[in-house]
């Protein structure tokens, strides 16, 4: 009679329906093309390539797998997905049967009287899913795993524009300090060369005053810089997951590869290649599904239970005799007056619906606009380096001819002190031109989805 009444109600909840609404992507605004998109839009785009493509130094390529190996936040989203996994798993068992079997011993002894009970009993329970709250549940669990995914695929991108970014700007602090000693070691001699004038009466001393100023001005830089650098080792040190140590270097950053082309790509294909983009489309699925449990909570519900079993006095009478029991039981229940709770649960799921799906339709809002920025930033970045590339060259020839003038006596040493220090301001400005190119790509390519591939 179990084994009827069991399968029976496998019938009905395998013929349930499943209450709220399917799941359907939201209708957004997409654009043909991006804004200040300089390469004809096609289906390629730099965001396609894999990081090590686009990052070729082979010391920051160690630095960035060092980093997805041990970086702390890489780690922490794993383990959420191990949670997340554990969920569905979770959730999953709801549509099944629970099974379950006790043997025991029992012994019972009242003045004049002792009482020995033996039993084996098999048990069952079960809520068929007539209405696809469990089912609801689990699509609801499986969509927010695929987020955790998606989560932990944000994570990498991140770690390995910051990384790149931080070893960008590692490189141009080394240049900086690079300029600033090559240029105190150049006023030095220049310093004794007036010394020496002045002192044979072919240079003031106020010359010599205004050297010493050309070599404080690039001495004081030197300290400061030397500080950040340690900071940037440090920072990088820490994305490594690791504690605060020298970083190797590699390429020095004006041999840092830049693409001829960088290709954007179209924007519909941003919906199905940034992580965070795709996290929020699945947290919309997990809300969307919330309804469906919510709405089936106002249904009859016909949870199913049994035992079944052995039972006697005596031991040797488990096996033998009429010793067998069972018991089945199939309680309706229907929910009548629950004082708005059921309505009041199921506008609050609607409304996190629809927060979710303006949070989707924002996030990827938001990605156009840090794709449109990034295309105008590398664009006008390498313009602006363009043009402190002339006039680096062009301070570097004022310094050298103020500086022969100023040797044959035909200008004075103030012509020499402008000059100089137009040229070292036009090198660090150049240095730091160059590295916004490079991190205006970075960010170009963190904002296409690129970074979390290998």
């Amino acid at each position: 009679m179990i084994p009827r009444a069991a399968l029976l109600a496998a019938a009905i909840g395998l013929a349930g329906c499943t209450m709220g609404p399917d799941y359907s992507r939201p209708s957004v605004a997409v654009p043909e093309s991006y804004r200040n998109q300089t390469e004809p839009a096609s289906t390629a785009s730099l965001g396609d390539e894999k990081w090590p493509q686009v990052f070729q130094d082979e010391e920051l390529q160690k630095l960035i797998r060092a980093a997805l190996r041990q970086n702390y936040d890489v780690r922490i989203a794993a383990s959420r997905i191990l949670q997340a996994r554990a969920e569905v798993g979770l959730a999953r068992s709801q549509q099944f049967p629970s099974v379950s079997g006790t043997a025991g011993y029992s012994l019972q002894k009242l003045p004049g009287f002792a009482f020995e009970f033996f039993q084996i009993v098999g048990g069952f329970s079960w809520d068929p899913d007539f209405w696809g709250k469990y089912r609801r549940a689990t699509e609801g669990a499986r969509a927010a795993l695929l987020a955790s995914d998606w989560s932990r695929r944000e994570v990498l991108l991140t770690v390995v524009s910051n990384v790149a970014m931080a070893y960008f700007q590692l490189r141009e602090l080394d240049s900086e300090l690079d300029i600033a000693q090559r240029t105190l070691a150049s006023r030095r001699e220049s310093l004794q060369l007036t010394e020496t004038l002045s002192n044979g009466g072919r240079a003031s001393l106020l010359d010599v005053r205004q050297a010493e100023q050309l070599v404080e001005t690039a001495a004081e830089t030197i300290p400061e810089t030397e500080r950040l650098i340690a900071q940037e080792e440090d920072l990088i040190s820490t994305l490594m997951g690791e504690n605060p140590h020298s970083i190797p270097r590699g390429r020095a950053l004006i041999e840092q590869p830049l693409p001829a082309a960088v290709p954007a790509g179209l924007p519909s294909r941003l919906l199905e290649r940034r992580p965070d983009i795709l996290q929020a489309e699945q947290q919309l699925v997990t809300a969307n599904a919330q309804i469906g449990v919510a709405r089936a909570a106002f249904f009859p519900d016909l949870p199913l239970t049994g035992s079944a079993g052995i039972q006697s006095v005596h031991l040797a009478g488990l096996f033998t005799g009429p010793s067998g029991a069972w018991n089945f039981s199939a309680p309706l229940t229907e929910p009548i007056f629950t004082a708005g709770r059921l309505r009041s649960n199921l506008k609050l799921v609607e409304a996190q619906r629809d927060q979710a799906v303006l949070n989707y339709q924002q996030t990827i809002q938001q990605a156009f606009r840090q794709v449109s920025d990034a295309l105008t930033s590398y664009t006008k970045f390498r313009e602006f380096r363009e043009h402190q590339q002339a006039l680096t060259t062009a301070a570097e020839g004022a310094a050298n001819l103020s500086e022969v003038r100023y040797k044959g006596g035909a200008a004075s040493y103030l012509e020499v002190l402008t000059n100089e220090t137009n040229y070292f301001s036009a090198e660090l400005n150049l240095s730091r031109a160059q590295l916004n190119e490079r991190l205006s790509l970075v960010q170009l390519y963190s904002a296409l989805g690129g970074g979390w591939e290998q």
